[in-house]
């Protein structure tokens, strides 16, 4: 897949809407200040930011898995469907551990979703379901294999493959390759560009690393520290799969100095406002 063949993008319709999103919790902490956003439809988007930002906050509200203070998620997962406010069920969300059942084959682990939400009607169905995205991780051989007999690239390609086994429309990743060794993650990275290329889901990749971020993204969306709102956005125009030597390119090292500048200036913003209210 080249550059010109990535799927076309229209943010007039989009597949997420956030608006004025704020997610304040018991204890007093702001995580989300008003937050706009929009996601296209297919589009591959990296929410970067420091700890502690609420990046993760902001998945989980996309998903439903929290509910906003003020403000609201809106999702269109096709062209003619309906916004709804309620999150569609056909989620995929990827944590940042596996959280792989033990006791379980890689096979009955990457069927569980199907298992639970009833989707499939006929065992023959599931059957070719599973083998199907086991084939596209790249774990076909090792179906019977204990989540124990594996690496931790390799289960965490399990966990992916369990995502994408009810075909959603929306893959929600947080932070999945963050505890992987460096040629491992590097790997991922281009298995999940192929995956996303080949699938044509809307992915959102929460990510504090910048190199990450800027090679897999068609757009990064820089966050501030806590309360967390939206710093500055980057597009992304480089072909995928990504050229052999493209962490080496000019392009990605330039573009790589702007989105850290900005992540520094977005904390250095945030220590300023908070120097002059602890000094009030």
């Amino acid at each position: 897949m080249t550059a010109s063949d990535t799927p076309t993008l229209s943010l007039h319709s989009p597949g997420v809407s956030i608006r004025s999103l704020t997610k304040d919790f018991g204890n007093g902490v702001c995580a989300l200040q008003d937050v706009d956003l929009d996601i296209a439809r297919g589009e591959f988007v990296a929410l970067l930011g420091p700890s502690g930002c609420g990046k993760s906050t902001l998945l989980r509200m996309i998903a439903g898995l929290a509910a906003p203070t003020r403000g609201e998620v809106l999702h269109r997962a096709r062209p003619n469907d309906e916004v709804y406010a309620k999150p569609p069920t056909n989620i995929g969300f990827v944590f940042q551990e596996p959280t792989l059942m033990p006791w379980a084959t890689i096979e009955h682990n990457v069927r569980l979703p199907l298992t639970l939400t009833g989707r499939r009607g006929e065992s023959r169905a599931e059957d070719a379901d599973v083998a199907r995205v086991l084939d596209l991780v790249g774990l076909r051989d090792f179906a019977q294999s204990y989540p124990w007999q594996l690496s931790g690239g390799m289960k965490m390609r399990a966990s992916l493959a369990r995502a994408l086994v009810t075909a959603p429309d929306f893959l929600l990743l947080d932070e999945p390759f963050a505890a992987l060794d460096e040629i491992t993650r590097f790997r991922l990275n281009d298995d999940l560009l192929r995956l996303w290329s080949e699938i044509g889901m809307t992915v959102i990749f929460v990510t504090h690393s910048v190199f990450e971020a800027v090679y897999l993204a068609q757009r990064v969306i820089v966050m501030t520290p806590r309360p967390g709102r939206i710093q500055a956005e980057f597009a992304m125009d480089a072909e995928v799969p990504r050229p052999k030597h493209f962490r080496a390119s000019e392009a990605y090292l330039a573009k790589s100095v702007d989105v850290s500048r900005a992540l520094l200036d977005a904390v250095a913003q945030a220590s300023e406002v908070s120097e002059r209210e602890g000094g009030a």
